[in-house]
């Protein structure tokens, strides 16, 4: 399984330089966990760049994973995680849910660097 970052999303949908070290990942929605606060952050992020047809162009993508809401159990989870990382809360929350799941992480966040269960690629 697999999950994947705001930043490797954002990436992707932007056809930047790391577009397609995401893509495998990406185009195989069967294997995908999507967190849901990445739908918030891309949506954001997205419709503010490049307008809501953008944005929800690329929720259409992305609901083809499956995504994991934020409940009771995973928000704990996220609290231990950014308790032992020094992530933020939202870097924690999707580190936790991909946990969750056994899946990967895959981002080019810095803050995510050197992490176990992270795929970690430099935008640099």
């Amino acid at each position: 399984m697999n999950a994947v970052d705001s930043s490797a999303w954002l990436e992707y949908f932007s056809d930047g330089p790391n577009a397609a070290a995401f893509a495998s990942v990406i185009e195989a929605p069967e294997d995908l966990v999507v967190p849901s606060l990445t739908l918030y952050e891309v949506f954001k992020k997205t419709s503010n760049v490049a307008g809501e047809t953008a944005a929800l162009d690329a929720m259409a993508v992305m609901l083809q994973g499956r995504v994991v809401d934020l409940t009771a159990t995973l928000a704990i989870d996220a609290a231990r995680v950014s308790r032992d990382s020094g992530l933020a809360m939202a870097d924690a929350v999707i580190l936790a849910t991909a946990r969750m799941d056994g899946a990967v992480l895959w981002t080019q966040d810095a803050h995510f660097e050197g992490l176990d269960d992270v795929e970690y690629r430099s935008s640099r």
